[in-house]
């Protein structure tokens, strides 16, 4: 749909200017305003202990967080948050990294995703109380919503386990999943291809709805569809940096010869950082406003009576005093 269509829909008249105006410049000014504000981005990074998630962190920012190795032994799933001030160029980053303890470690796994699910709706109510207060004050506010899930998934080469399918069908309507293979220079290429096919029919045949790159802007929209088809990613991940050739490069030795972390021929890592980092970024935050937080924000509005229409589809006006006592109700939810 054009402006134009767009502009007759809502009553506008549209008109051509004589001369120059100057409002063209609002793009640069919300670039400026923006780089000035500084970004922040959540990552939540879910997999079993020692699969990876936190060398792939380093790799993928080119820097080393402060990590606590975890133990096998952990008698319940617990989220660990670190939050990190980066800065590349001009622009800053506020980025929180969000690890799974003890993921997978228990014996009866049945309710480990349950942990992860209370720490999403927890982010989610903190926005929404923020928004509730008379006095907000969003523009400065620490958003703590997770943007994106790397699911870690072991490079077994057969399937995905249940734990897999059931965290991830519990999750695609709260955060937008990008599923990753850990440790991708474990198994064969061609046994590699099998199992990426093997994990989309899985998601598919079970509902799960991962986190597809969005099509809309036609600037990335051919090199998003390419992506589309390459997930889930196949990475690894390496802080070593070794000779290779005649340049130093960011690599894994093995007996039988070198990994390196960024020849697209050897893992997907170079595809999973430009559609994460370079290309997406601003959309998956977009998603989790839009999408996944308005999602959880319908449901408690709706779960304490408030309705957009009644039952004859007609739309409904609250006094004042009815919307103070609903308010008073959700905060003590």
């Amino acid at each position: 749909m054009s402006s134009s269509d767009v502009a007759r829909q809502l009553g506008a008249h549209p008109l051509s200017l004589s001369g120059h105006v100057g409002f063209d410049s609002l793009p640069d000014q919300l670039v400026n305003k923006s780089t000035c504000q500084g970004f922040c981005f959540n990552i939540l990074c879910i997999g079993e202990t020692g699969i990876g998630k936190s060398t792939l962190m380093d790799t993928l920012f080119n820097t080393n967080f402060e990590n606590c190795e975890s133990s096998h032994f952990e008698p319940q799933v617990k989220l660990r948050a670190q939050t990190y001030d980066l800065q590349e160029s001009n622009v800053k980053l506020r980025l929180t990294v969000v690890n799974t303890v003890g993921f997978g470690d228990q014996m009866n796994k049945q309710d480990s995703y349950q942990p992860v699910v209370d720490y999403i709706d927890r982010q989610y109510e903190t926005y929404l109380q923020e928004e509730l207060k008379i006095k907000r004050s969003l523009h400065n506010y620490h958003d703590s919503r997770l943007h994106a899930c790397l699911y870690f998934i072991s490079p077994s080469g057969h399937s995905l386990k249940s734990l897999d399918l059931l965290t991830m069908k519990k999750l695609d309507s709260k955060v937008n999943i990008i599923p990753v293979i850990a440790k991708a220079d474990t198994i064969s290429k061609s046994e590699l291809h099998k199992f990426k096919l093997k994990i989309m029919s899985e998601l598919v045949s079970n509902g799960v709805q991962i986190y597809q790159f969005p099509l809309d802007d036609e600037t990335v929209a051919k090199v998003n569809t390419t992506m589309n088809g390459h997930l889930p990613f196949a990475v690894v991940g390496s802080t070593e940096e070794m000779m290779v050739g005649n340049k130093m490069v960011k690599a894994r030795q093995y007996p039988w010869g070198v990994v390196q972390v960024e020849n697209e021929s050897h893992c997907d890592f170079v595809k999973l950082r430009e559609m994460l980092i370079c290309v997406n970024m601003e959309d998956l935050r977009e998603q989790t406003h839009t999408r996944h937080y308005e999602l959880y924000r319908r449901c408690k509005l709706e779960e304490i009576g408030f309705r957009d229409t009644d039952p004859e589809s007609k739309p409904v006006r609250y006094d004042t005093h009815t919307l103070t006592l609903a308010l008073v109700k959700l905060k003590c939810l």
